[in-house]
């Protein structure tokens, strides 16, 4: 961080660059004064010598006080094997062996599961496939670490990084807190050096993915004294079965599914040439505030006891209203500058009209070319859509994500990054808008700047079945 010191020298200096900007001015516009400027300052050396030290200064401080540029080295997406499938079949059985579930109970699961968008390729955790339906924290320590151990093996594979020389561990999972933490299980799994900084971050919901890499970046680029930095972004399933009847609780037993993504973010100038992306802004809003945003997603125990994440009705309506709310800091942060006039014009009027006709959504396709769209479910990509007036190509990568891999949570717009890759529809200078929602409620964006053409990887998670999408059925 910079110091109230340093910040006073920097004004200073800024003052003096100014003194002598106007100087200079002055000299340029009045001939005859040049002759008296260069006689003071070659008869006081010392006014020279300040000035001189000053404009160094200004220099030194705008140099040093710069934030350095933060990039995406890679990343590598968890696929879980083929024995892991959650087909219609699989979940059917599971419910029917559960003692906890009622006939009506399953039947409206099987409602939601047929309307929710999932296709039949997604994955579930180990405990769904085994006689025993009880989730244990045996089963919930196997799912994390075999999405978090894969996803780092795969990233370190590509990226030829020494573990030895990553500075700081990000964890990210939403309700699933181990002791000793998921942070602590990578430093021991991968003997990491003793001074690396570990940070766990739990409860954030769907939008920590996104909320993790806005902290990665952060600390990136306020000390140079770190260059590495890994971000696993995770969800454990299995401790957030619900058990119990309550209907608002049992649509996660729905739509969530196993995912995990590791990703590896640096400061270091010299690897511009080999990472795929740089960070070029993000924006973080909680909304938690107002009561309604604050509960519309929320644990708690039911009438009987039972543990599970409500979503309540209120869900896809303050995701819309919090989406207005963010995008009004965003927009003219992202937007060109015709947008802007047509957004201010639009606005104008709206007012002049007393409230007759309303301001007009800006078109963000303007600011990039390819957007990863919370996949949170089908009526909330439905509603980003509605909001910001998308087309159906824009929110494909997002539908597509959730019907091949689920609800992944935090993970899930990191498939939708992998679904451009895959369909390498991405080019060098490309601009892409990352924008996910969280419990609290919380929404997060990021803009990624493409440093190199997409490029089909062995490890995609989509490498077996791109060419089956998009369907036409959804």
């Amino acid at each position: 961080m910079i110091s109230l010191k340093q910040i006073k020298l920097l004004q200073f200096s800024f003052l003096c660059l100014l003194s002598l900007t106007l100087l200079l001015h002055i000299t340029l516009s009045y001939i005859p004064f040049v002759a008296v400027v260069l006689r003071l300052l070659l008869t006081h050396l010392h006014l020279s010598i300040f000035l001189s030290i000053c404009m160094l200064l200004s220099i030194f401080c705008g140099l040093k006080t710069r934030p350095s540029p933060v990039f995406l080295i890679n990343y590598a997406c968890f696929k879980p094997p083929p024995h892991r499938k959650c087909l219609y079949g699989v979940a059917e059985s599971f419910l029917l062996r559960n003692q906890h579930f009622t006939q009506e109970t399953i039947e409206f699961m099987r409602k939601i599961y047929l309307k929710s968008g999932l296709g039949d390729e997604t994955y579930a955790p180990p405990f769904i496939f085994e006689e025993d339906t009880t989730p244990t924290l045996k089963c919930a320590i196997q799912e994390a670490q075999e999405g978090i151990f894969s996803s780092i093996d795969a990233l370190l594979s590509k990226t030829l990084i020494d573990p030895l020389s990553i500075d700081i561990v990000i964890v990210t999972c939403g309700s699933f807190s181990h002791s000793p933490s998921l942070s602590s299980l990578i430093v021991n799994h991968y003997n990491l050096k003793p001074d690396v900084k570990t940070y766990n971050l739990s409860g954030m919901g769907c939008g920590s993915g996104v909320l993790s890499i806005d902290c990665a970046a952060r600390v990136l680029r306020a000390s140079g004294k770190v260059q590495h930095a890994l971000v696993v972004i995770t969800e454990s399933t299995t401790l957030n079965w619900y058990s119990g009847d309550n209907r608002s609780m049992l649509v996660t037993n729905c739509i969530f599914r196993v995912g995990c993504t590791a990703a590896m973010l640096t400061n270091d100038r010299s690897r511009r040439s080999v990472a795929k992306m740089e960070l070029v802004d993000m924006l973080r809003t909680h909304h938690g505030a107002d009561d309604r945003s604050y509960r519309a997603a929320f644990q708690e125990e039911d009438d009987k006891g039972y543990t599970g994440v409500a979503l309540t009705k209120d869900l896809v309506r303050v995701a819309g209203v919090n989406l207005r709310e963010h995008l009004t800091i965003l927009a003219p942060r992202v937007l060109p500058l015709s947008q802007l006039v047509l957004y201010a014009y639009s606005v104008a009027m709206a007012a002049l009209s007393r409230g007759e006709s309303k301001p007009t959504v800006p078109d963000f396709t303007a600011a990039f070319e390819h957007m990863c769209i919370h996949t949170g479910g089908k009526a909330v990509i439905e509603q980003v859509a509605r909001v910001l007036r998308l087309r159906g190509e824009v929110t494909e990568p997002a539908r597509m994500s959730l019907n091949r891999f689920g609800n992944t949570s935090s993970s899930l717009v990191f498939y939708e990054l992998a679904y451009f890759e895959a369909k390498k529809r991405v080019k060098k200078g490309d601009k892409m808008w990352m924008i996910a929602f969280g419990t609290g409620f919380k929404i997060g964006s990021l803009v990624w700047k493409w440093l190199q053409n997409s490029a089909q990887e062995n490890d995609n998670p989509w490498n077996d079945c791109i060419q089956r999408y998009p369907l036409d059925a959804w």
